[in-house]
């Protein structure tokens, strides 16, 4: 049964801050994590306290108990802000429980007012994180993504925060998972189905699964020369044809033996009753890396090897904003793309990450106008959604080689009246575009043909690329191509103090980042992932929030001897 925890705003005259030292009482009141209400209203200021633990909307998760009389919960805004904690200053499950059993700072960042007062036990904090768990599975909805979009959209709103013009960048978060070799991988599965059979049919199946079930996966592979594993991939994909189609139908409704399938389905294939092993080239980044984390994907960039997820960061960045937030994110329950924070698989181009929430940026944040951005992000499609949001987007480096030879410029006329003409021009002339549905099978492109005269005197020749017919030299081009080269000019348009505003988005990756070991995230899954960006998210807010507020606090009056 759903009940908010309201004890934490009675206060308590027997509680610690009664019973210490007046210096040390003021040294709690004033700690970063927490601020007493009385000091809030005359200071306009706050900390852990007041701006996160109080503003955390409990009903958010009432759907996660029962509707009928029955015992009632523990304090979720205990359990929601333990989280936050924990992740704010990387604590072990250990050290958060010995934390909120006694640091007195803690306990008035959990509203707590009694030395000997435990808010929850550790077990109801595990049952609380798995009912967040089932439910993300059940709706596709993360609680703690309300949690950061309510808090963030009250920063932005009291501070007055333009979010008109933003930045972006992303980051790679490791998953917390053993590396596994494709052999190793395949045995480690074996042993995991194993744990699961019935006596029976642990017997039944000893004599096959033995060479895979005595030592470790690693053990298995230790002695393996590499001429061996060939062979050993062959016998093992027997073993796997063998459960599969002998126990899918009894153990087919377990978790790890979906996981089972994926494998078996990701690394062979069934040719007239024929077990054959897919060749390296046929397996995909999507495959499963580890049993651990089914989630994680693996990419290669820059010479290194990725397992996991991506991290996508979208801020504020006007110059006018007295501080820059993390902006608040969407409900996105389908997609699962979120506007300020978003947690994808590493394997999916950042370009086509964005595509998918500009939609979603633009809705919560209706009157973003320009937004930053590296070359990762560029694209057509990105392109065309942001001249449909009107949104001007500034790219701050090209993807890839630039382009050689002769310079062509595009350039819409009258571009304020609706445009639809353009005019084109290479160092030598400028001639007016043509649309034409024949060089192409696809959309309205344009053409533009070059006085062949001109060109035949034209010093840059040599580097030249238009194509050459009888009476002139021909360009055709698609609109994307005329958005792109905007994209990429769009950077000398703007006042000069804006043109490196994206660079500061680095430090906000390095806020994120620093709360990673080496950037390695110390849980798996995609919604464990979720549940660190949003707690991290909220930690950066509040942390700008506080040092913003505190900055603006009078300094207290110097007493002489």
């Amino acid at each position: 049964m759903f009940r908010k925890n309201t004890k934490h705003r009675q206060s308590n005259i027997f509680g610690f801050t009664n019973l210490v030292s007046l210096k040390m009482a003021k040294e709690l009141q004033e700690s970063e994590e927490h601020l007493p209400a009385t000091f809030i209203a005359k200071r306009q200021a706050g900390k852990f306290y007041e701006l996160i633990f109080c503003n955390i909307k409990e009903e958010d998760f009432a759907s996660l108990y029962s509707e009928i009389d029955s015992r009632p919960n523990v304090p979720i805004n205990c359990m929601v802000s333990a989280i936050l904690l924990q992740h704010r200053h990387k604590l072990t499950y250990e050290k958060l429980f010995d934390s909120i059993k006694f640091n007195l700072l803690i306990k008035t960042a959990l509203g707590l007012q009694t030395l000997d007062e435990v808010p929850f036990s550790d077990t109801s904090l595990f049952n609380f994180q798995n009912r967040l768990t089932t439910y993300f599975i059940e709706s596709g909805i993360n609680l703690l993504e309300k949690v950061f979009d309510h808090l963030t959209e009250k920063q932005l709103k009291e501070l007055k925060i333009k979010t008109d013009i933003q930045r972006t960048d992303s980051f790679h978060a490791t998953s917390n998972i053993r590396r596994y070799t494709r052999l190793q991988l395949l045995v480690e599965m074996l042993i995991r189905i194993y744990r699961v059979l019935s006596e029976e049919d642990r017997k039944q199946y000893e004599e096959m699964l033995s060479p895979y079930v005595n030592k470790t996966s690693g053990q298995f592979i230790y002695r393996l020369e590499t001429n061996d594993i060939s062979v050993e991939l062959e016998k093992i994909g027997k073993v796997y044809k063998e459960i599969n189609d002998r126990l899918k139908q009894k153990y087919e409704d377990l978790e790890i033996f979906k996981t089972f399938e994926r494998i078996y389905e990701e690394h062979f294939t069934v040719v007239e009753e024929k077990i054959i092993i897919k060749s390296s080239e046929e397996l995909t980044s999507n495959c499963i890396q580890s049993p651990d984390d089914i989630e994680a994907t693996y990419r290669k960039k820059n010479n290194k090897q990725f397992y996991g997820q991506t991290i996508n960061i979208v801020e504020t960045c006007n110059p006018d904003n007295p501080i820059n937030l993390v902006t608040d994110p969407p409900a996105s329950p389908v997609l699962m793309w979120r506007a300020g924070i978003s947690v994808h698989a590493n394997n999916i181009d950042d370009s086509k990450e964005l595509t998918e929430r500009i939609d979603n940026l633009k809705e919560k944040n209706p009157d973003l106008m320009e937004l930053h951005f590296d070359g990762a992000y560029g694209s057509e499609d990105n392109d065309a959604k942001f001249d449909e949001h009107l949104i001007t987007p500034v790219q701050t480096a090209i993807r890839g080689v630039e382009p050689s030879g002769v310079e062509i410029k595009i350039t819409e006329v009258n571009e304020s009246a609706g445009g639809g003409e353009y005019l084109v021009s290479c160092p030598k002339q400028t001639v007016e575009a043509e649309t034409t549905r024949k060089r192409f099978s696809e959309g309205s492109f344009g053409k533009a043909e070059f006085d062949l005269s001109i060109c035949s005197t034209c010093s840059l020749v040599s580097g030249c690329q238009l194509i050459k017919n009888k009476r002139a030299k021909v360009y055709y081009f698609t609109e994307g191509e005329y958005h792109k080269q905007q994209r990429l000019k769009s950077i000398q348009k703007i006042p000069k103090e804006r043109k490196g505003l994206r660079a500061n988005v680095e430090a906000t990756v390095s806020e994120f980042t620093r709360k990673m070991n080496n950037r390695k995230l110390k849980v798996r899954g995609l919604f464990k992932a979720e549940v660190f960006a949003f707690a991290v998210g909220i930690s950066v807010n509040f942390g700008r929030v506080y040092r913003y507020i505190s900055s603006q606090m009078p300094s207290p009056a110097l007493t002489t001897g």
